[in-house]
């Protein structure tokens, strides 16, 4: 395989993508993010020189220079990653003059190693990366049913078997959770990056003490040992659980991800958030964290979880970091990812990476890295519309999520606006139970290709579609029929 270079230039105003640059390269912008993506048998031995013009200088620097305004050089050796041990990260370059040989400035590179899935081989039997039918507004239940700490939108606690089983119950077309790892290595199925656990202080019964503590730190097994309290407890003081949830398993906390494919029924898609650490634009990290797992590995465990158990279960993952998204898009091939993002927000931190800033540079990062779409905030949605029409016309889906989606005027503009899917907490809350939407239209197809006589003779009920491993009496072989993810159900 020839080694290969490709050049992004993106920015609020779209993205360029060349396999080749001017003779002095590009120019660099506070307003644009320049990448790199090298395509290599032998990533951890290259060698990157880049070459520094003064755009405004029109002598030559060194007698015998092709170009004028030839002012410095930066080199960097992919080697010093595998001697960090670290797949992604930032170096600072100095910037070495080509008469003095003094620095004379420095650059700042990050850079991102991408890994194949090590022991796993991906296949073309099929590829839904950039597949989505369009149709109704998809209904998300956001952590299973809803939110049930600081918003208190919903009894069942959030995160659970039964919190994502009473979201199914209502209709869900996905339900949406985050996903991040144990300390021993399983993917586990948690908000936060950090949990509270709580200890009942010596001769006193009745007071409980907090202590946070990082969700990677502890195993799988202390994981569900543990009386959990959630982190907003520590700030106003109530970590009261209910007693009747604490011996019932599927009101558990962190079930693993491979649990929740052998629980929840397999019409409901998951919209999987692989949690990473974010950095604030203050320079602090989100959950006091400055280390986390290495990123191959990390995505590694938790996509040949998803690939070996999914069936044909629809998937879409979903990240707020960009490397996360570009490693997803290049590792595996079947199922598609959205970028997250908070735009520009009054409720929450900015963040430190420019392609997290605005709605309109993470529309140009997705068109750039081939994702899906973006899952936006609808804080900023609501400022401007036009954002929804803005990505779908560039061949992009549109999610949403955010505490105001959970108001129903507000889902009924979106759904107005044509955006292809809400996440909210309140699923169910105003509504007895109902088919879900994939159900229904494999019903519809079914009565397509099965005579009507024969669908009456059928025990199923109304939406209980597939009587797919079983044949229902006097049926012959059903038809197939094709989801939004492109899995066919028989």
């Amino acid at each position: 395989m020839t080694t290969t270079l490709e050049i992004s230039l993106i920015s609020s105003n779209g993205y360029k993508s060349r396999h080749s640059q001017p003779d002095c390269g590009y120019a660099l912008e506070p307003s644009q993010w320049t990448e790199y993506s090298i395509h290599t048998m032998d990533p951890d031995n290259l060698e990157l020189t880049f070459e520094f013009f003064e755009e405004d200088l029109s002598e030559k620097v060194v007698q015998g220079d092709v170009h004028p305004g030839h002012v410095g050089t930066a080199c960097l050796l992919s080697s010093s990653f595998v001697e960090s041990g670290k797949d992604t990260g930032i170096v600072t370059l100095p910037i070495m003059g080509r008469n003095s040989r003094q620095t004379i400035g420095k650059v700042r590179v990050d850079y991102i190693v991408i890994r194949p899935i090590k022991d796993f081989m991906c296949d073309m039997i099929s590829s839904y990366t950039k597949y989505w039918k369009k149709r109704s507004t998809l209904d998300v239940g956001h952590r299973g049913s809803g939110s049930s700490h600081a918003a208190k939108h919903t009894k069942i606690r959030e995160n659970t078997i039964a919190s994502f089983k009473s979201a199914a119950s209502h209709g869900a077309a996905y339900v949406e959770f985050d996903v991040h790892l144990s300390k021993d290595y399983i993917p586990v199925v948690y908000h936060d990056l950090t949990c509270c656990i709580s200890m009942k202080k010596k001769n006193d019964k009745q007071s409980l003490e907090l202590f946070e503590v990082p969700v990677k730190d502890l195993t799988f097994d202390q994981l569900q040992l543990l009386k959990l309290a959630h982190v907003t407890a520590m700030k106003v003081n109530d970590h009261k659980e209910s007693e009747e949830e604490e011996y019932i398993a599927e009101h558990q906390p962190f079930p693993s991800l491979q649990q929740l494919f052998q629980a929840v029924p397999d019409h409901v898609g998951f919209n999987i958030e692989l949690k990473w650490l974010t950095q604030l634009k203050d320079g602090s990290w989100e959950g006091n964290l400055s280390t986390y797992f290495d990123m191959n590995l990390f995505l590694d465990i938790i996509l040949k979880c998803v690939l070996q158990n999914a069936g044909k279960r629809r998937v879409v993952f979903s990240s707020f970091d960009p490397d996360i998204c570009t490693m997803v898009r290049q590792k595996q091939n079947k199922y598609p990812i959205l970028f997250l993002t908070q735009g520009v927000s009054e409720i929450y931190p900015d963040l430190m990476d420019f392609r997290c800033r605005t709605t309109s540079i993470a529309i140009s990062f997705a068109q750039s890295e081939d994702l899906l779409g973006i899952s936006a905030n609808i804080e900023d949605l609501l400022k401007n519309m036009d954002y929804i029409k803005e990505a779908q016309s560039k061949g992009l889906v549109v999610f949403c999520w955010g505490d105001d989606t959970n108001n129903h005027e507000n889902r009924r503009k979106l759904r107005e606006r044509g955006i292809d899917g809400i996440i909210y907490d309140k699923i169910g809350d105003d509504q007895l139970e109902q088919p879900n939407i994939f159900k229904v239209e494999e019903q519809v197809s079914l009565k397509e290709v099965i005579p009507e006589e024969t669908l009456k003779s059928c025990a199923c009920s109304t939406y209980s579609i597939p009587c797919s491993s079983v044949l229902c009496p006097g049926t012959g072989e059903a038809g197939s029929t094709e989801s939004d993810s492109g899995l066919s159900s028989s």
